[in-house]
């Protein structure tokens, strides 16, 4: 569980992107809704320990992260994978891509390999994997982004517009992918423009509007007005 504690974060020389967001991302899928610029991104970025709150508490399964010490900081954070709705691809394969968290982490070749395996399957990238990353499309991208984080056996995964540049096809399977990890116990959180998506595979859904939770609550009911 990662719980945001009157959270306040502002970006240099900006306003306020988040005025006192009080969060709570549990098992199961949480969908962040709200207009562009309202703190969706800021929230997932903040919640994985990417940018710092100028206020508030960030509790990653009970421990304040900011308090941590540096070792116990880096095992909450690694806890934590955070997929950017543009993500970046290194040079190299996809199955080296694929396979960069679990080295930076010092995972044993064979297991890392096993893990590379069962991701991309799961997101049916295992024919591209000797493929060149950087040649791919935006949709690839994404799934191979993707891979990368389930790879590492994340107990929290937030995803920012992980449909975006997704076909019909990839979307379902992209769905079929969380709601399988919701159910083995991951705490997924999603921001989405996407309404369909948010209603197909939510267990929750939060409204953002002007950095501050504006309703939270079953996914129809909070996005009936939308």
């Amino acid at each position: 569980m990662i719980e945001l504690l009157d959270v306040r974060y502002s970006y240099p020389r900006g306003a306020e992107a988040l005025r006192g967001v009080a969060l709570t991302i549990r098992e199961g899928i949480t969908s962040l809704v709200g207009p562009n610029g309202s703190g969706k991104t800021t929230i997932l970025k903040i919640s994985a320990g990417l940018l710092r709150p100028a206020a508030g508490q960030v509790l990653v399964d009970g421990s304040d992260l900011w308090s941590a010490d540096p070792e116990e900081r880096l095992r909450l954070r690694r806890s934590v994978v955070y997929v950017h709705e543009s993500p970046v691809v290194m040079r190299g394969t996809v199955e080296e891509n694929v396979a960069f968290g679990l080295r930076l982490r010092g995972v044993p070749d064979e297991e890392a390999r096993e893990g590379v395996r069962e991701a991309m399957e799961m997101l049916g990238l295992s024919q591209l994997a000797s493929a060149s990353a950087r040649t791919l499309s935006a949709g690839q991208r994404q799934l191979v982004a993707l891979a990368r984080a389930l790879a590492v056996s994340p107990r929290h995964l937030l995803l920012d517009e992980p449909t975006a540049n997704l076909d019909r096809e990839n979307r379902r399977r992209v769905a079929r992918v969380l709601r399988t990890l919701a159910r083995e116990g991951v705490s997924v959180a999603v921001a989405t423009h996407d309404r369909l998506l948010a209603l197909e595979i939510s267990d929750r859904a939060v409204l953002i509007e002007d950095g501050l939770v504006a309703a939270e609550g079953g996914p129809s009911e909070v996005l009936e007005g939308l």
